[in-house]
């Protein structure tokens, strides 16, 4: 297993845009993998690869069984709008209900350069709008109404792993021994 340290609210990389992926090679596929195996283990339904502190248009996701990843991501959203509860692997143990679009089109790329459409609703629709707001530097607590992200601060700032001295943190998530 490749499990890399997801970094957590304050370190300015999940505040950055990230760069296209243009180069579809081994290092592609190793970051893929890195991602992939991190989310498996956190556990989690997506993970960017800013979360990973690497600056490029590229996530995975594990929702409903079907586990999959998009490179370079362009989204087409629905009318329709859903509000659930949503947290994030960058901001442990804080959840708020969150306006998403109902249901997404996705069109990017596999690890290999090949164009793939990722097409669904309600949490895989939540999860692709999720990790592509953090390739374009937004986290989910931005979304919130100016009160609920009042309160989310609070409580990011009360939490046990957020710290005024430190901007990058590894993440608290329990990690699972490989078998």
């Amino acid at each position: 297993m490749s499990v890399v340290d997801i970094r957590l609210f304050g370190d300015p990389v999940l505040r950055a845009p990230a760069a296209g992926v243009v180069d579809f090679d081994k290092q592609l596929q190793r970051l893929v993998k890195d991602l992939t195996d991190t989310m498996m283990d956190a556990p989690g339904v997506g993970l960017a690869a800013p979360q990973l502190g690497v600056g490029l248009r590229v996530f995975t996701y594990y929702v409903d069984g079907e586990l999959g990843h998009l490179v370079n991501p362009d989204l087409s959203l629905t009318d329709e709008q859903q509000e659930e509860a949503e947290g994030c692997l960058s901001i442990p143990d804080i959840r708020f209900p969150t306006p998403r679009a109902l249901g997404v089109v996705a069109n990017g790329f596999n690890m290999y350069g090949d164009p793939i459409t990722v097409e669904g609703t309600h949490l895989l629709a939540r999860c692709v709008q999720h990790e592509t707001d953090h390739l374009d530097g937004v986290l989910f607590i931005d979304r919130l109404d100016p009160q609920q992200r009042k309160e989310a601060m609070k409580m990011i700032r009360e939490s046990d792993w957020f710290g005024p001295d430190t901007l990058v943190k590894t993440s608290p998530h329990l990690q699972r021994t490989p078998r």
